[in-house]
């Protein structure tokens, strides 16, 4: 699910945020024409961190946020 919101954030950063549209048609063709080009050249995304780590992570954040421990179960 993370690596297709990465996707979207590419999308969103690298092609929508940079453009304007007329309307639902033009930003329509914007994205397929996007889309097109990625898959020509596609790029994997690369975690750089353990999931182990990331959870450690996600745990602080839960419990400053809550002010609550979170304890991350791994399966």
């Amino acid at each position: 699910m993370n690596l297709v919101e990465r996707w979207f954030s590419a999308l969103t950063t690298k092609k929508l945020q940079r453009s304007a549209h007329d309307s639902v048609v033009a930003l329509s063709k914007d994205i397929v024409d996007w889309v097109h080009n990625w898959n020509q050249d596609p790029k994997p995304f690369v975690w750089h961190k353990t999931a182990d780590e990331i959870l450690e992570r996600l745990g602080r954040y839960c419990a400053d946020v809550t002010n609550t421990d979170f304890v991350a179960r791994t399966a």
